[in-house]
């Protein structure tokens, strides 16, 4: 199911992607730890921030529906929730 936030998260995850090459660039030209520490930090808070958002956005619309049926949907939404609380 896509959501609003998807076209955003793209855009993160593709922007830490570029991230990513340019630091593995790095290390194969010798650049000091420092900085190599400091790009790796940065592609790790994208990466956490993307999935912070993606999580956050499925509580807010298809958990949020979930919950506000009755029956077992309710059930099967807190179980998912369950699911994906690991992942925070």
């Amino acid at each position: 199911m896509k959501h609003q936030s998807h076209p955003d998260i793209i855009k993160r995850l593709k922007r830490a992607e570029g991230h990513l090459r340019t630091t593995i660039s790095m290390i194969e030209g010798g650049r000091p730890c420092v900085e190599l520490a400091q790009q790796l930090h940065a592609i790790e808070r994208a990466i956490a921030s993307a999935k912070r958002e993606l999580i956050h956005d499925h509580i807010d619309h298809c958990l949020d529906e979930a919950v506000g049926s009755n029956g077992k949907p309710a059930r099967a939404a807190l179980g998912e929730f369950k699911l994906l609380s690991k992942y925070l």
